[in-house]
């Protein structure tokens, strides 16, 4: 199996330090935790050389302009104030926060059809303000679908800070995903998932390599095809941080599968992603600095198209190459 590039990189986190960033927030305010991430967010910067370059391509594109150590040194500190203000939400202190929300709409919507829809995002901006929304919602319930070994410290700190707030979770790549995910749509449970990246890097069904920000991105295939399979509604989600205690919250129809005949599932899940990906690019247009895959998000399909291209070509050459007959050499006897 071999494994995208954000799922080879080690989790940089020291469980020690989450620790006592939990009991200085907790204890001393936000302002005073915000003043240590500061710190934090430098290290980083200073240390995960891959992760900065990867930050440096990725805004360079976004902002249509080189991209100063500045604005790399903001991007790895709006990820970590985004971590630093879960410990708040969990614990339902929303007076903290302005969270301004648009688009509530379209999950009322789904709701009253009683039968769930799938929330589907990126790694932009805070999924946790998203929960803490839901939590202010009695009849609103969200389960969240990840690779479980994702983040497994920053999970298990946080779950110590409110087990109570601690996310219904349901593990990917198991073989009872499918079943579970059913199981929580028929409860009328919205279930979330973050659809721009692939645990594997192949050339098969499972991605599609589109255009983003000016170049070619393979981007998953399985969230969409998931939600034509159980036939359900799909809302786009993003909760973008607009610095200090802002969050906007929006939300805004994606597709829905509810009555697609199957022989039109593969066009409708095509011009699903196709929208998906033009939302993710409009949010990482506007708020440039949200978007949280510290790796080389294109490398790996300007890989995967390489291969493709070399595999036409063998296929062309192979298809086109004269045929010729092997003609044994004639053995004579003067016996």
């Amino acid at each position: 199996m071999k494994l995208n590039g954000w799922a080879q990189h080690k989790e940089r986190s020291n469980l020690t330090l989450l620790r006592v960033m939990t009991w200085l927030s907790l204890r001393f305010g936000r302002r005073a935790g915000r003043f240590v991430l500061h710190a934090i967010a430098a290290y980083f910067f200073l240390f995960a050389r891959p992760s900065r370059e990867a930050s440096r391509c990725y805004l360079r594109r976004a902002l249509g302009r080189p991209a100063t150590w500045r604005d790399v040194y903001r991007h790895v500190f709006t990820f970590a104030s985004t971590i630093h203000d879960r410990i708040y939400l969990l614990n339902d202190r929303f007076d903290l926060f302005d969270i301004r929300v648009r688009g509530e709409t379209h999950v009322i919507d789904a709701l009253a059809g009683g039968r769930g829809a799938f929330l589907v995002g990126a790694h932009l901006g805070s999924f946790e303000a998203i929960r803490a929304v839901g939590r202010t919602q009695p009849d609103l319930r969200v389960a969240v679908t990840m690779y479980e070994d994702n983040a497994r410290n920053i999970n298990a700190i946080l779950a110590t800070v409110n087990p109570d707030a601690k996310p219904e979770v349901i593990g990917l790549g198991r073989v009872d995903a499918m079943l579970k995910v059913s199981e929580a749509l028929e409860s009328n449970t919205m279930v979330g998932m973050l659809a721009d990246r692939s645990l594997l890097r192949d050339s098969g069904s499972s991605t599609q390599t589109v255009p983003f920000l000016g170049a070619p991105a393979a981007f998953p295939l399985g969230p969409l095809h998931m939600a034509a399979m159980l036939r359900r509604p799909v809302i786009f989600m993003t909760a973008l941080y607009r610095d200090d205690n802002r969050y906007d919250i929006h939300f805004e129809q994606l597709a829905d599968f509810t009555d697609v005949p199957r022989e039109r599932r593969a066009s409708e899940v095509q011009a699903a992603l196709t929208r998906y990906v033009a939302l993710v690019e409009q949010c990482c247009v506007a708020a440039p600095y949200n978007w949280f895959n510290f790796f080389d998000f294109w490398q790996d399909a300007d890989a995967r198209r390489h291969d493709e291209v070399t595999r036409e070509i063998a296929r062309e050459i192979t298809r086109e190459a004269p045929r010729t007959r092997t003609v044994m050499p004639r053995v004579t006897s003067d016996t």
